[in-house]
């Protein structure tokens, strides 16, 4: 049979449905580094939700024919099916569920990604301004279509969180600008060419107008209506979203278990850390306190951007070579401060997929210019090297081997989250936390995910606090109880504590993948060794690494047995 007429195996159908997926998704495209992405937005309507469901049911149905041609049957092709066949009817589930129609967040939702996108769509010559003010100019449709999905939701009584909704609400007032000042989108375009100044000052005001429009709806008719409704999902509900983030149906309440027991584990571990710290301190918090005080500082937001962007690089010339083999354009990453208005959280871009635009952390600020080196020291280990970036950058060089979709929009955020938090156990392990303050911070950052599960899980299922926990034996979880619980055991400060509840109850199921993600990487690299031990042969972690790196993405479910393999 001639390559005219053969039959398209899996990984064409995956990067078929990419193509498919970017032309009703501009947003997509833009992250993947399409040009002609750059000047459209999404239709966010029922109808616009509706056209990609069918776009995911075809696709499944294509894949059907094509695992049963000569040759879908092979492991590179049945690792790229498998992957495709879960992420959409994972998808599916939480669509045809109405999910869409009750999408309110403080950090993904369908009008945080139309902000976002602007962070990435590129801005540097006439014509990248010029599709950046058509861009803008479709922004009122694309926050239409989100309310009408909203206005739906209202009328089939799915209502977002009250909680969620408040806060989304600020977020949308600061967008908007307050007190005669400049919306975010007005500003976005005051390093544009002059010759275009006239249509990006109307673009930008257009879009400005339909933040505050958007907002005056959340408040007056949106908020009223929810108020009475539960932030938090029930178990039903939590099962469907906790499959679409992990890629596998959890036994949930082993991973509360779990979660306890790494806070347990966790906890002792602190506190020998802290006493190192502080002499005599009543518990690793207190200890905190006194780093907030007294620890290393980074001074000014220009110096901690560099400093972050030092961080990257130093750890990269440490690794390259010894524990990783990274192409050139792999190396290339950069630090930037986050736009102000978004979640507390820093978080990571991968690059596009021609390397045009690089890698990128982000730091909120949260209005601070005084930042204590424990509290980002392993975060931007997780964030940026050996992190976020390193998977996510090595997926995209070697998405011609894979699929784009395996490099890219098939990525299943616990196998993301869990390598980066396997990235901060990792430079532990060899050595680059020196110190007992760094180690500290470190261990900070693994109680919060332990937290994470936790809180998650227990007040979304409404679960019973176990006898052996210091907190509140015997009661059951509520929201509040979540919040106090996790301001009791984190270092940040009240603000970033209160973004991270409202994060869990509106995307239920999410933040749980870091912890369960890390112990499927930690698991898969000791079923590694052992085979290794088993074969009389010596454990390679680098080569490990870069076949692990270089595999895309997977479910939870694949994971440990692709990585046990390797």
């Amino acid at each position: 049979m001639s390559d005219t007429t053969r039959s398209p195996l899996p990984r064409q159908i995956a990067d078929a449905y990419v193509d498919d997926l970017i032309a009703l998704d501009p947003i997509t495209g833009t992250f993947l580094g399409v040009p002609e992405s750059s000047s459209t937005l999404p239709d966010l309507s029922p109808a616009g939700a509706e056209r990609l469901a069918d776009l995911a049911r075809e696709t499944l149905g294509r894949l059907a024919e094509a695992e049963r041609a000569p040759g879908g049957d092979s492991g590179v092709e049945r690792r790229c099916a498998r992957l495709l066949r879960e992420r959409l009817t994972a998808e599916l589930a939480v669509h045809d569920a109405g999910e869409h129609l009750r999408a309110v967040s403080n950090l993904h939702s369908p009008v945080h990604k139309v902000r976002q996108v602007f962070t990435v769509t590129p801005m540097r010559t006439a014509e990248d301004w010029a599709a950046v003010a058509r861009r803008l100019h479709a922004v009122p449709a694309a926050l239409d279509g989100y309310r009408a999905c909203l206005a739906l939701g209202l009328e089939r009584k799915m209502y977002g969180g009250p909680r969620a909704t408040g806060t989304f609400i600020g977020q949308l007032t600061e967008w908007a600008g307050e007190d005669g000042a400049k919306g975010w989108f007005e500003e976005l375009t005051a390093d544009g060419p002059q010759e275009l100044r006239a249509d990006l000052d109307a673009a930008g005001a257009a879009a400005t107008a339909a933040v505050a429009r958007l907002r005056d709806w959340m408040r007056e008719a949106y908020a009223p209506a929810v108020a009475g409704a539960s932030d938090t999902v029930g178990r039903e509900r939590y099962a469907r979203w906790s499959r679409h983030f992990n890629g596998t149906d959890l036994d949930l309440d082993e991973a509360y278990a779990y979660g306890w027991a790494e806070y347990h584990r966790i906890l002792g571990e602190m506190r020998t850390e802290a006493e190192k710290v502080l002499p005599g301190a009543a518990s690793p918090w207190e200890a905190l306190k006194h780093l907030d005080e007294h620890g290393r500082h980074i001074e000014g937001v220009d110096a901690v951007r560099s400093w972050l962007q030092q961080v990257m690089d130093e750890a990269m010339d440490a690794l390259d070579g010894t524990h990783f083999e990274l192409a050139e354009r792999v190396r290339r990453v950069e630090s930037r401060i986050a736009p102000p208005g978004g979640a507390a959280a820093p978080y990571y871009t991968p690059p596009s997929h021609d390397f045009s635009r690089p890698g990128i952390t982000w730091l909120p600020t949260l209005g601070e210019s005084r930042f204590p080196v424990y509290d980002l020291l392993s975060t931007w280990y997780h964030e940026g090297v050996p992190g976020h970036h390193l998977q996510l950058a090595q997926w995209v060089h070697v998405a011609d081997d894979l699929s784009r979709y395996q490099a890219s929009v098939g990525m299943v955020s616990a196998n993301a989250e869990g390598w980066a938090l396997y990235a901060e156990r990792l430079m532990d392990e060899l050595g680059f936390l020196t110190d007992a303050e760094q180690r500290l911070g470190y261990l900070d950052a693994q109680m919060m995910r332990a937290a994470r599960v936790i809180v998650d899980i227990g007040m979304h299922l409404e679960l019973e606090i176990p006898a052996d926990s210091p907190f509140r034996p015997g009661q059951r979880w509520t929201p509040e109880l979540a919040q106090e619980f996790f301001g009791l055991h984190s270092s940040r400060p009240a603000e970033f504590v209160e973004s991270e509840l409202i994060r869990y109850l509106s995307m239920p199921g999410q933040a749980i993948g870091y912890k369960l993600g890390e112990r499927a990487w930690l698991l898969g690299r000791e079923n590694a060794r052992r085979a290794c031990r088993a074969r009389g042969v010596a454990f390679d972690a680098k080569a490990w690494h870069m076949a692990a790196l270089s595999q895309g993405s997977l479910g939870l479910d694949d994971l440990v047995d692709e990585l046990s393999k390797l």
